[in-house]
């Protein structure tokens, strides 16, 4: 005989709700853990790394309206050395960066000033808030002071709030398809100082924001890149077209400043990754801060001891210096190199304000190499520097500009001083801009190159001139909207 419990309806009631009741807690359970799991996975993809390229904006002449704008792919393996950068390639629309600088002129009799070469525009701690750490604004590497330059609203509206109007602009992009017509097929310009017309040409570029992913430019933008990479390499960083002619310090010192411009634009900021630029940057940024001499300057063909040394090459290799900075990129005793130099530029300035070439000593009217040394105070301290501010109230006193005049059109030395004034400000700038701006815009060709200009220094003619002063005119009329005025201002 067996015995069965039985349990009661109540108990069997209690028993059926229990196992609901478990039941459900296990899905609530199991749904809670497949959330955590996928919320975990997300986190992890999220923080894998990925590549974006930034959306840019081509300008062409007139503004535009943003729904007009295209957006591409941008081709990101470039490879060194193309023979003809593929037309085809897929590109990113850019337009938004200036990089003032100027080249070099044919051999220059030691007593006198190198003024055929120009400078660039420099960034960094001298320049407006800018601290090489990157900014918003969608531009996230771009240090802070050349970020300005690579949006089309801010560009525009810092043109016409410094004093210049939609025809500068119009300027500018005219001369860049004239320099992209003129472009040898290995990347270069001219036949003489290839390497430094090239330099020049390529901070133009740089100097509007065009990137080797530019729709319009870019071809020519990596041509350029290619060609100076490919001298860099071939040369264990040494930058010249011939390593006998004396001045090609020059040279060799604007392709720094161009290549290092390209590698914070193309690849720091906007992930174009072209092969060897890092290199050739490294190799040549190193090799000129090992080449500085004992007395903090630098001498006609590197030499190291005993070479000749003036303000005028001095001014150069900073503007170099400052464009390797802005890289981010690891160079050894650049802080010490610099400060070397600034002591020797300072032991060179007159008591009026004006620095010497290679002494006290003023030649001419003395406002080329004032804003020489006025620049090279501004991109390394700030526009309140002494040395600055008095060199600035020297030019300001002294300065001229005429196109047609001999003694006045010195397309060298306004290069300089248009960046000097802009970062000084105030009303030194106004009545400089009054000065050069309609004067740039009055003798511009109809295809985008410039007049001649009487005053020499390899700026009179055609051929190797006609491309120099065409890119020292580009980059004086991009000074409104390259770098941020160093005056404390925080726009």
């Amino acid at each position: 005989m067996s015995l069965h419990a039985q349990l009661s309806p109540e108990a069997q009631a209690r028993l059926a709700s229990q196992q609901r009741m478990s039941t459900i807690t296990s899905l609530i359970i199991a749904l809670l853990l497949m959330v955590l799991v996928g919320l975990i996975l997300w986190i992890i993809a999220m923080n894998l790394p990925t590549k974006n390229i930034p959306q840019l904006v081509s300008y062409n002449g007139t503004p535009e309206s943003e729904e007009n704008l295209k957006q591409k792919k941008v081709q990101t393996q470039i490879e060194r050395k193309p023979s003809a950068p593929s037309a085809s390639m897929s590109k990113v629309i850019a337009a938004n960066t200036s990089s003032p600088t100027a080249v070099p002129v044919p051999e220059i009799d030691v007593p006198d000033p190198s003024t055929d070469f120009g400078d660039g525009n420099d960034f960094g701690d001298g320049w407006g808030d800018g601290d090489g750490s990157g900014a918003g604004g969608g531009f996230g590497n771009i240090p802070t002071a050349m970020k300005k330059r690579c949006s089309k609203a801010d560009r525009l509206q810092r043109l016409t709030s410094n004093g210049g109007t939609e025809k500068c602009e119009d300027a500018v992009v005219a001369s860049l398809r004239w320099l992209k017509e003129k472009q040898n097929k290995d990347g270069s310009w001219t036949g003489s100082q290839p390497v430094a017309m090239t330099g020049l040409a390529l901070l133009a570029y740089l100097g509007h924001c065009e990137t080797a992913g530019s729709e319009e430019f870019g071809d020519t933008v990596l041509a350029a890149i290619t060609f100076l990479v490919d001298k860099a390499m071939k040369n264990n960083g040494k930058l010249a077209n011939d390593f006998k002619a004396k001045s090609w310090c020059y040279e060799h010192a604007i392709a720094v400043y161009a290549l290092a411009e390209a590698y914070t634009l193309c690849v720091k900021s906007f992930g174009e990754n072209i092969t060897q630029l890092e290199d050739a940057v490294m190799a040549s940024g190193q090799f000129l801060i090992n080449s500085q001499a004992s007395n903090g300057a630098w001498a006609y063909s590197y030499v190291e001891e005993g070479g000749h040394t003036d303000t005028s090459i001095v001014g150069w290799q900073l503007q170099a210096l400052k464009a390797c900075k802005f890289t981010g990129l690891d160079f050894a005793n650049l802080r010490r190199c610099v400060k070397k130099a600034l002591d020797y530029m300072e032991t060179k300035q007159a008591p009026s304000g004006a620095f010497g070439y290679s002494s006290q000593t003023i030649r001419h009217d003395g406002t080329t190499l004032a804003a020489v040394g006025a620049l090279s105070f501004q991109i390394w301290e700030s526009s309140a520097n002494r040395q600055a501010r008095k060199a600035v109230k020297f030019m300001d006193k002294n300065m001229k500009f005429d196109w047609k005049s001999k003694e006045d059109s010195d397309l060298y030395g306004h290069y300089y001083a248009a960046q000097v004034m802009i970062n000084h400000g105030g009303e030194e700038w106004k009545k400089y801009n009054e000065l050069f701006r309609d004067e740039v815009l009055n003798n511009q060709n109809k295809d985008g190159s410039y007049k001649s200009v009487q005053a020499g220094h390899g700026l009179s003619g055609g051929g190797f001139a006609e491309h120099y002063r065409t890119c020292l005119a580009t980059l004086m009329l991009e000074s409104y909207y390259r770098f941020l005025p160093g005056t404390g201002q925080k726009n």
